[in-house]
């Protein structure tokens, strides 16, 4: 769309509308994904089928697809949570965790997504006696598999989950570090936040230290600043998975508690996923939720899915919703994809070439 400027019949070009079709267009990085919360419908009863799963709550995949996000609306992140006893029920097999993860990278690709880390804890595929690595290598596989078959340019690294309420910490660590240089790119701590400090097993946060390894805690989702403090303290996390809750040290006048200045001013990257913070409970609509009141102080704000089955959700329609909700222009919607890209795990260099050949070229075209 072009229009006339006053200058000797100069061009101005115009931004094209910030609509869900455009936003589907522009390039996204994704840094809170949980693998075991995207699956495909359709997949879920595959693999129910194929290895004798018998517990799904529907039989077809639009009903079940429904289920999922009826469950998860509970207003409840324990039922919210609960829900995911059918997706790894379906993934106790190295060929479904190949599948499913070979499936999020096209998945994702097809949203525009050009990078992302999308995360999951081994141990849960564990129960019928799977290796714990064999599980890790499944994963990475079917990562690389599926961006090499995507249409569109896309990178996915794991994130490798260790579950706080359990004792198995210390091996997740080490598969962070073991398999660092086949597609692993850090560490989180996920489940339940009250109750179990993210320091609790240090001996698997002093290998992380040793080694150097990065490392992204789930923090400020059910519980507040102590959750968030913690993580930065005891865990040394480099990113918030969620981290929304520490707007409860954002004053309406924009005064800021200690441990929100702190956050603000050394720019620790929030990975904000707003509709599942509502689904949960945390706040009561989109509307209520900070994400733009800490965006505009500018806080490290990056926009994610967290469960995009749960959720009913994508990268793109999350960005459409939050824009369309809070009057975002496309200067905001690259400013959170910029600042994703710039907290990912992954070297400078690559850092760089996402930037220039995908990020700023495409956004260049959406706000000419």
């Amino acid at each position: 769309m072009t229009g006339v400027g006053r200058g000797l019949g100069s061009v101005r070009r115009v931004p094209v509308p910030l609509t869900a079709e455009n936003v589907a267009r522009a390039p996204k990085v994704l840094l809170h994904d949980h693998l075991d919360g995207g699956l495909r419908p359709q997949t879920v009863l595959e693999l129910a089928d194929e290895y004798g799963y018998r517990d799904l709550p529907a039989s077809d995949a639009e009903s079940l697809g429904a289920w999922f996000r009826r469950a998860a609306d509970s207003g409840s992140l324990v039922q919210y949570l609960e829900t995911f006893a059918h997706t790894v029920g379906v993934m106790q097999h190295p060929e479904a965790i190949h599948r499913v993860a070979r499936e999020c990278a096209l998945d994702l690709a097809a949203d525009g997504v050009v990078y992302a880390e999308v995360r999951f804890a081994p141990e849960l595929s564990t129960a019928n006696g799977m290796a714990i690595a064999a599980v890790v290598e499944a994963m990475v596989a079917g990562f690389a598999d599926g961006c090499a078959e995507a249409a569109t340019p896309i990178s996915v690294g794991a994130l490798l989950c260790a579950m706080r309420q359990a004792d198995r910490w210390d091996e997740v660590a080490g598969l962070v570090v073991r398999y660092r240089e086949a597609g692993v790119v850090g560490f989180d701590l996920a489940g339940p936040e009250i109750g179990f400090p993210p320091d609790r097993v240090q001996s698997a946060i002093a290998l992380l230290d040793r080694e150097r390894a990065h490392r992204t805690i789930h923090a400020g989702e059910a519980a507040g600043i102590d959750s968030i403090r913690a993580a930065l303290d005891g865990a040394r996390a480099e990113r918030l998975g969620h981290g929304v809750r520490i707007a409860d040290e954002v004053g309406e006048d924009g005064r800021l508690g200690p441990v929100a200045r702190r956050v603000l001013d050394q720019q620790v990257p929030l990975e904000i996923a707003p509709s599942s913070n509502v689904q949960t409970g945390a706040y009561p609509s989109l509307a209520a939720h900070p994400v733009d009141r800490l965006h505009r102080l500018g806080f490290a704000v990056t926009l994610n899915t967290d469960n995009r089955l749960m959720s009913g959700v994508s990268a793109s329609s999350e960005i459409t919703d939050v824009a369309t909700t809070f009057g975002w222009s496309w200067a905001d919607v690259q400013t959170v994809t910029e600042r994703a890209l710039a907290a990912a795990f992954i070297p400078e260099e690559k850092q760089r070439r996402v930037l220039g050949d995908l990020i700023a070229e495409g956004y260049g075209a959406l706000r000419a």
